[in-house]
Parts: C-alpha cells; structure tokens; sequence
C-alpha cells in the first residue's frame, strides 16, 4: 500500500481554459448573414427601425396607443439586435447551455404577438383625426404598413425557429455543427 501514491500519475488543468472569449476570436460568421435566419434578422432590424423612427418623429406622446407601438417596437428593435450579435459572432455556440432554438422560437413567436397587437393599435390610431395627405398622418400610415411588414417577418422567423427546435431535416449533431440555424 505504501507504493500507491508513488504509481499513480496525474495531471491537472484549470477549468477555464478556452472559456473566455477574446476580441480576436470574434469573427463574423458570414455564412449566418446568408442564411434564411440572417437575412429575417436583417429585415426585422431594418423594418424595425422605420417603424419605431417614423413614429418617434411626430408628436406620438400626445396619443396613448402609440406609446405602445413606440415600446413594443422599440423592445422588440433591440432584443433582435442581441440576438443578431450573439448568432453572427456565434457566441451561441459559446454559451451552450442556454437551448437556443427553443429561445428564438419563444422570441420570434412572442414577437409575431406583440407586434400583431401593435399594428392593430397602430393602424386604427390612422384615421381621420390626422388630415389625409399631412406629414403626421403620411409617417403614421407609413409606420402602420412596416409593423405590418415587422409582424410577418417574425412570423416567418417563427416558423423557421419552430422547425429548426423541432428538427425537422436535420439531426442534433448536424444543427448543433451548422450554427443552429439554416
């Protein structure tokens, strides 16, 4: 028994090797911004951003229905530019223990919701209280036609999020090497 200690080799690593993330590390995955995913989060960011701009640029805190297209749109704008940065410098894959298709489809489909609401909200505000043909009504029936535009975009995006959570034509290890995205 005295021989044990003497026989046995070991050998220690520290456990936070090759968990940082370092600046030089962070490449754009160019394939993302081709894929299906990409692209939707390119147009939500973009459609996004006129709704929420057309809206910020007329007096829509005097009307309490916008103040809630203003958030939903605002809200929305951001949490896709997070996950627009988390996907394209693929720090997913980084943090794998968050089940990312599952929160891009939880994402995507309460997005498609709330902005439902908002477009609803958005285009019965446009009526005849604005004088057709005026800045403030053209920009407000311009924001009502982009949420309409934002809302199917998540929606597809939905769809796409439900199908790569569910798996449909892929398996595991082929989802989790492509990036978790199509």
């Amino acid at each position: 028994m005295a021989e044990f200690p003497s026989k046995v080799s070991t050998r220690t690593s520290s456990p936070a090797q090759g968990v940082g993330v370092s600046v030089s590390a962070l490449r754009p995955d160019l394939g993302f911004l081709r894929s299906s995913f990409g692209v939707l989060m390119l147009l939500q960011l973009v459609l996004g951003l006129l709704v929420w701009a057309l809206i910020a640029d007329t007096p829509y805190h005097l009307y309490p229905a916008y103040g809630w297209v203003m958030f939903v749109a605002v809200v929305l704008w951001l949490v896709t530019i997070v996950f627009f940065i988390l996907y394209l410098f693929q720090l997913h894959m980084k943090l794998y223990m968050v089940p990312w298709p599952l929160a891009l489809m939880v994402f995507n489909i309460t997005a498609t919701v709330l902005y439902i609401t908002a477009f609803i909200t958005c285009s019965a505000e446009v009526d005849v209280k604005f004088l057709k043909g005026t800045r403030s009504y053209n920009q407000r029936a311009a924001a009502s036609f982009f949420a309409c535009l934002v809302m199917i975009a998540y929606g597809v995006s939905a769809f796409f999020s439900f199908q790569a959570w569910r798996g449909t034509g892929s398996n595991a290890a082929t989802s989790q090497m492509a990036g978790g995205y199509a």
